[in-house]
């Protein structure tokens, strides 16, 4: 399960490392200590964190991946649905809830799980996820 640091959940959440601070000091936002002492907030709390309060998710990409889609959606992964062959993945980025249709063994490749950061790429009526 991936964990966040407080900077990279401030960055994925659009507000600054002081806010998410006091949202964790609050009971807002569940955060644990690592091996070396630093806190650190598991996936997927920061996800349903993420998926309640609705907006603040970067829309654009942190990399400068090469691609022709123009429609990039970094956000944090609320849901994954898996069948036989196909799987649905839920997607929140900021005020932006986004589901995509992929293959069973994509999502398995990818290691796309609740609370994994991916970006969301929209071309015509296809939405690519990449991993970040």
């Amino acid at each position: 399960m991936p964990t966040y640091s407080i900077g990279k959940a401030a960055r994925l959440l659009g507000v600054s490392p002081e806010t998410v601070r006091r949202w964790a000091d609050g009971g807002r936002l569940r955060m644990e200590r690592d091996g070396s002492g630093n806190r650190t907030i598991d996936g997927v709390s920061l996800a349903r964190f993420a998926q309640e309060r609705g907006a603040g998710l970067h829309a654009v990409p942190d990399d400068d991946v090469p691609t022709s889609v123009r429609n990039a959606f970094v956000g944090i992964v609320t849901a994954v649905r898996v069948d036989d062959v196909a799987a649905q993945v839920e997607v929140q980025s900021g005020p932006h809830r986004l589901v995509s249709l992929v293959t069973r063994e994509a999502v398995e490749d990818l290691g796309i799980d609740v609370g994994v950061t991916v970006t969301a790429r929209v071309k015509s009526t296809n939405v690519h996820v990449d991993l970040q």
